[in-house]
């Protein structure tokens, strides 16, 4: 997420980027690997696949958020 990107100068955009790269971070940060299962039973490479998949779900979410603020 381009944080610092914001032609229009909205505060909402702002917003909007700021607390998606938040959500992203956060996921990110979730733990890399596992000796075998979580709790949940994922295996740690399926964790990393889900990783991913919710960091791009946010990033497209912060773009149609974004282009609704400036609609």
């Amino acid at each position: 997420v381009r944080t610092k990107l914001n032609p229009s100068s909205s505060d909402n955009v702002d917003l909007i980027k700021q607390r998606t790269a938040e959500l992203i971070d956060l996921v990110n940060d979730l733990p890399k690997t596992n000796a075998d299962t979580d709790p949940d039973g994922v295996r740690a490479p399926e964790a990393g696949r889900l990783r991913a998949l919710a960091m791009t779900a946010y990033e497209e979410a912060a773009m149609w958020a974004v282009k609704a603020a400036t609609a």
